[in-house]
């Protein structure tokens, strides 16, 4: 009896599975620590690996791009069919630090298998999501008959995204003609949990601020001076009790300008997911909920945008009393930004506000970091469709929706390439990104290979460009 498509696909993939395990660990021994210097050689080492490893698993195309920091890795492999859509996928293979004394159950680096979890640092965040592709487009080619992909395949895996992609949006900038896709395929992100196999549809941007608040020359006597010349302190402090209204709203005038606001379904798909507001209260280490009125929590994270105090300081910190009028305050501010506001804007409109909210007499400096665009692929684009139903059927059911309230480099592809930008991952928040005994679960692991076997033809076939 012949086997379906599906069958056969999960037949490859256990036959491959120990050595696809194998070759993983021997990647995750590699302590690609990006944002520790006598890291650097290790950075470099895990490039050259993933490189080789590429054009082992059949890519005619697989460079290591220097960059001013941490080399990136770029592989591609056209199709055959000259009307294939091409993708792009993203990851990392950078790591965040790990050792022992941390509170590791074992050697951070030295990868273990315990009751199906893969644990060791990168497992989940983001080698084992990057490394799944490499028997995905094996499994797509071996049950499809295939030589080549079914999509103009192309990879691009940076090294400093554990360190804030310094370098990336340049590197992207640089290589944008080979770059090139009708998509991007993020695969550094996550699943709402094991049973709830999701897709991210979008992530927030973000704007960050520091502002510095300057009056005296010099500290001076509260009792001589108090009540006469303006604090800094207490600038601050209004400054910070302004920038919300009653309702919880961001008071900067302006600043919603231009939102794309949730519409009732997709408020609808977010009520589906199955939200313990408790167990998140638990996780965050807080003790109740709070936000912009009329939302609710996964609406204030994912698709509403904020206004955070990150610190606010000035004049006399340590133990005692010390009576005086500091001659400076600051604050610290960040805004996590929807689809619709631009990085730029929300500057203005920032400097504007802060502006006509501090006293004569009271000198203003606003220094604005590095910003990331929002980013939102809508639901019924193809390419977000062929990646639900490949996921569909490897999990065999439905898959939901979500997004993610946080922000990274995926906005830089989107601005550089103008392609949408979807999001695949396999991770669950039990994974501990980050943390000591970061693991994986290899069975989901497998899932995602299974993911991106179906995902080429899906694309190919439903996103053709004309001839």
């Amino acid at each position: 009896m012949s086997q379906t498509p599906d069958s056969a696909v999960r037949t490859y993939i256990e036959q491959h599975r120990a050595a696809f395990l194998d070759d993983l660990a021997e990647w995750l021994r590699i302590p690609s620590v990006s944002a520790q210097p006598d890291h650097a050689p290790d950075v470099r080492r895990s490039a050259d690996w993933l490189a080789a490893k590429l054009k082992e698993t059949g890519f005619p195309t697989a460079e290591v791009w220097p960059t001013a920091g941490a080399p990136a890795v770029f592989a591609e492999w056209p199709s055959d069919d000259p009307k294939a859509p091409t993708v792009l996928v993203y990851g990392h293979h950078d790591v965040q630090p790990a050792a022992r004394e941390d509170g590791w159950d074992s050697e951070p680096f030295e990868p273990v298998i315990r009751e199906g979890r893969l644990h060791a640092r990168g497992a989940a965040d983001d080698k084992g999501q990057v490394f799944f592709h490499t028997l995905g487009v094996r499994a797509h080619l071996a049950t499809t008959g295939r030589s080549t992909p079914a999509v103009h395949l192309k990879l691009l895996i940076e090294g400093e995204e554990e360190s804030g992609s310094p370098h990336f949006r340049a590197l992207v900038e640089e290589h944008a003609e080979r770059l090139e896709a009708d998509a991007v395929i993020v695969s550094d992100t996550g699943m709402w949990s094991e049973d709830t196999p999701t897709v991210c549809t979008g992530m927030r941007g973000l704007a960050e601020c520091e502002i510095r608040l300057y009056g005296p020359d010099q500290d001076i006597h509260s009792g001589s001076f108090g009540g006469a010349v303006p604090n800094p302190a207490t600038a601050a402090a209004r400054l910070v009790a302004a920038l919300h209204d009653e309702h919880a709203r961001v008071a900067i005038p302006g600043f919603y300008d231009g939102i794309v606001e949730l519409t009732d379904s997709e408020r609808e798909l977010f009520a589906e997911l199955p939200f313990d507001e408790q167990q998140w209260l638990r996780t965050a280490k807080s003790y109740a909920t709070q936000g912009e009125a009329g939302h609710t929590t996964l609406e204030r994270v994912w698709a509403r945008p904020t206004a955070e105090v990150n610190g606010i300081g000035g004049g006399y910190q340590g133990p005692g009393s010390k009576t005086i009028i500091p001659s400076s305050a600051m604050v610290k501010l960040s805004f996590r930004l929807v689809a619709g506001q631009e990085p730029d804007h929300i500057e203005k409109a920032v400097r504007a506000w802060a502006d006509a909210q501090v006293p004569a007499g009271i000198r203003c400096e606003i220094t604005f970091s590095g910003a990331t665009r929002p980013c939102l692929t809508p639901l019924d684009h193809p390419a977000l469709q062929s990646v639900v139903r490949a996921m569909g059927r490897a999990f065999e059911g439905p898959v939901r929706f979500t997004r993610e309230g946080g922000s990274g480099p995926a906005a830089d592809l989107q601005d550089v390439l103008g392609a949408p930008v979807l999001f695949l991952g396999i991770s669950v928040p039990s994974d501990g990104w980050h943390a000591p005994n970061e693991k994986v679960e290899v069975d989901l692991l497998l899932k995602g290979v299974e993911t991106t076997a179906y995902l080429w033809s899906d694309l190919a076939a439903s996103w053709r460009h004309a001839p």
